[in-house]
């Protein structure tokens, strides 16, 4: 009996030996958690930066009224523009059939394809329309200004919303645009808005815009 109670003793001796320093392991570990939860929520805040599921950050998707028009799936579709280069990306939108147009009648469609690394500033459909038919018909029919203002709408890098708030930038035509803004709201050249900007395709960075960029 003393030999059982001895035990019964030791064993309750132990555990409760124990017991503090399991408490405190669970209690440890809990807090790394919450320590490294916290470390990263202040990464974030230190870049201004929020991360989503797959690991994209929120400042690289589309942005602006227009990019609601923008089809949800199929070719057309942000996810389908991304795979395809600029021009043919361009095509599958419906909104930017005149864009498409001006860019075959110029002869352009292989350039932007192949180009790397490009920014276009796309104007809609509404854009081109801004400019009376008969000056529009005239400008479609002379493919080497055609050509000029078309190259005038395209920068050799890819330009992110960052760079735009307050920026000026060579185009392929040569001449310079400048942009400025911030969050959703940007200019180019004081004069066209970007109506769904930071659209991904396969080659180039795409800003739609709502009126047609005339070379200075």
């Amino acid at each position: 009996m003393n030999s059982m109670r001895i035990r019964r003793t030791a064993l309750a001796v132990a555990a409760a030996a124990v017991l503090p320093f399991s408490l405190a392991a669970c209690s440890d570990s809990g807090s790394d958690t919450k320590a490294a939860s916290a470390l990263a929520a202040d990464d974030a805040s230190k870049t201004g930066e929020s991360t989503t599921a797959n690991g994209a950050t929120a400042g690289d998707k589309p942005f602006g009224a227009a990019c609601a028009g923008v089809p949800a799936e199929g070719a057309g579709s942000f996810d389908g523009m991304a795979k395809d280069p600029v021009a043919t990306a361009a095509s599958n939108n419906p909104a930017l059939s005149t864009l498409v147009a001006a860019v075959k009648q110029a002869g352009l469609v292989d350039t932007l394809n192949n180009a790397t690394d490009i920014t276009v500033f796309a104007p809609t459909n509404d854009a081109f329309a801004k400019i009376p038919k008969a000056d529009l018909d005239k400008v479609l029919a002379d493919k080497a200004t055609l050509t000029k203002i078309l190259t005038y709408h395209v920068v050799g890098q890819k330009l992110t919303p960052k760079q735009l708030e307050n920026g000026s930038f060579e185009t392929l035509q040569k001449g310079m645009v400048t942009t400025k803004g911030s969050g959703e709201a940007y200019k180019v050249n004081d004069t066209s808005n970007v109506v769904c900007g930071n659209v991904k395709t396969a080659n180039a960075n795409v800003y739609i815009v709502d009126t047609v960029l005339m070379p200075k």
